[in-house]
């Protein structure tokens, strides 16, 4: 097994010759895990490739951690699936239902998830959470559902990449509308809607909730930002000082736009300018993580 030092934590992962023979695999992992003796020390847990994870659910690794519970409890920062593409493509990456996971780890301040093939959330529940990443090439509707109905009193800070339909986004900009109305998170400071083809209604969207008001990071990055969506920003964003940091690296705005974002007082993220691909005179527009 792989461990490696990743802050106040550890990246857990194996070696494809370790599972191939079929010895290793999700059923495994967390009882390897256990027997590192630095595992209880640890507050932040890593857990990478499983072992043909575009194949294999992360089920087992989610049941365990359960039934484990207590050996879990010091751990306040999960990331699960946290891998590169040359282990497995995000759209690929089989993750799991994670619907018991908030009761038997009631000190968690952060989950990462990345992919979302399969993924459930079930009934949301946590008192201590404080941010909730979800990295993938396509948000299914059903989970953006139970973010809507997520009870996270102490929710600080909100990352969902939408993605595409290719690749499991089966909502559209009502879905972004809906979660954002009914959604209710009274300490968030950090909304991330990314990575989305739809990202100029997407701005619009998120500069007419309530969250506007207070929030202190905008995040609208990796997606189909154009001039479209510049313009409502230089519009709106001014109406909301509490804003400090608006990040929207990687987009389709042209550099006058950027620029004039650039005379907005808040701190800003406009890297990564793209220009369209163009094809028998039709412009495509692509987010940065799809596949």
């Amino acid at each position: 097994m792989n461990q490696e030092k990743k802050g106040a934590g550890k990246l857990y992962s194996y070696e494809y010759e370790e599972y191939e023979d079929g010895e290793k695999g999700p059923a495994t992992m967390v009882d390897d895990i256990l027997a590192d003796p630095e595992f209880p020390t640890l507050r932040e847990l890593s857990i990478g490739d499983w072992g043909e994870c575009w194949e294999e659910s992360c089920q087992p690794i989610i049941d365990r951690i359960v039934e484990r519970a207590e050996a879990f409890s010091q751990i306040e920062s999960l990331f699960i699936g946290d891998m590169d593409y040359e282990e497995c493509e995000v759209s690929w990456i089989v993750q799991g239902d994670y619907s018991k996971l908030w009761e038997a780890l009631p000190g968690l301040r952060e989950l990462t998830v990345k992919g979302s093939t399969d993924l459930e959330l079930g009934e949301i529940c946590h008192e201590k959470l404080e941010a909730l990443t979800i990295i993938c090439g396509g948000l299914p509707a059903c989970v953006i559902e139970s973010i809507q109905r997520a009870k996270l009193p102490n929710l600080k800070k909100l990352l969902l990449y939408i993605g595409v339909d290719n690749y499991g986004f089966d909502g559209n900009a009502d879905t972004i509308r809906t979660l954002l109305e009914q959604a209710d998170f009274p300490r968030l400071s950090y909304l991330g809607i990314v990575d989305s083809e739809i990202q100029d209604e997407v701005v619009k969207i998120v500069l007419e909730s309530r969250f506007m008001k207070q929030i202190s990071t905008l995040d609208l990055s990796m997606g189909t930002l154009t001039e479209k969506g510049g313009a409502l920003l230089l519009e709106k964003l001014p109406l909301f000082p509490n804003v400090k940091k608006l990040d929207v690296h990687y987009h389709y705005m042209p550099e006058e736009t950027v620029k004039k974002l650039e005379q907005l007082p808040v701190e800003l993220d406009a890297s990564e300018p793209n220009k369209p691909d163009v094809y028998k005179g039709v412009s495509y527009y692509c987010p940065m993580l799809t596949e």
